[in-house]
């Protein structure tokens, strides 16, 4: 008993109990602990990642430099992802003609499969977002009590972390430094849900720990239903707020009443 006491009361027992603590904590951690989703890995064909790299090193290395480490005129790519590279080349945004203060969407400038091949290589670099599953880019449709339902939750969630930049009805608006929200009309589903977890520009990202899938499916249904509800309030002066009806009063309202002001002047004399 006394040279168990002994082994107990020793100053190497601390370091080894906290050691042993420190390991079933980590151990339990990398188990239960969320998946994130710029840790997300997609397994691709070696083919398309060498076709990638092909397309890369002669349409995108001169700015992200031959191995995508970066340089003076563009980021590193390593640990972007799939989805990144998807979303920007996907709605023409890169390659980019030119340095500039954002990429605006512009005509693509390849097929599918280039597309594919290009993300493949990127992400063979280092883990990502992946390219959504389609199940998540499904537009929920209105109709039902449980779709309605979902729908406006979509509607709370852009409103709460989207509405500040990209405008309540996701018409855009202006950042600072020459920056802006686009407008989101018309972008799909998919390149949505890229822009969500890729974070392009001065957008932030949301990953699966921030909004999960299933809340950045609704916030995408919401935004397809927006464009899709019938205008039931005449004009909407493309849903910027109080900026065009203030220059719709000014230029027409205000103009208006100077023109009465004339006419009834010259009729009185």
């Amino acid at each position: 008993m006394n040279a168990l006491a002994a082994r107990r009361r020793h100053p190497a027992a601390i370091a080894v109990l906290l050691l042993l603590g420190l390991l079933v904590t980590g151990g339990a951690y990398s188990f239960l602990a969320p998946k994130d989703a710029n840790a997300a890995a997609t397994t691709v064909a070696a083919d398309d990642v060498a076709k990638g790299k092909d397309l890369f090193i002669a349409n995108c290395a001169s700015c992200h430099g031959v191995a995508a480490q970066g340089t003076k005129s563009g980021p590193s790519l390593v640990g972007v992802g799939a989805a990144s590279v998807d979303f920007q080349v996907g709605t023409g945004r890169m390659p980019l003609a030119g340095p500039n203060v954002q990429a605006p969407a512009n005509k693509v400038k390849f097929d599918d499969t280039q597309i594919a091949a290009l993300a493949a290589y990127v992400a063979s670099l280092g883990p990502g977002p992946a390219v959504p599953e389609e199940k998540y880019t499904t537009v929920i449709q209105p109709g039902t009590p449980e779709n309605n339902k979902a729908i406006a939750e979509g509607g709370q969630i852009f409103r709460v972390n989207c509405a500040m930049c990209h405008n309540f009805a996701g018409a855009g608006g202006a950042l600072t430094r020459g920056k802006f929200a686009p407008a989101l009309e018309g972008t799909s589903p998919k390149h949505i849900y890229e822009a969500m977890v890729s974070g392009p520009q001065s957008m932030p990202v949301f990953n699966d720990m921030n909004l999960t899938p299933e809340a950045k499916q609704k916030v995408i249904s919401y935004l397809k239903a927006q464009e899709n509800e019938t205008n039931v309030g005449g004009l909407t002066l493309g849903n910027l707020g109080p900026v065009s009806e203030g220059l719709f009063a000014w230029v027409f309202a205000l103009g208006i009443l100077i023109g009465c002001a004339v006419w009834l002047g010259k009729k009185a004399a």
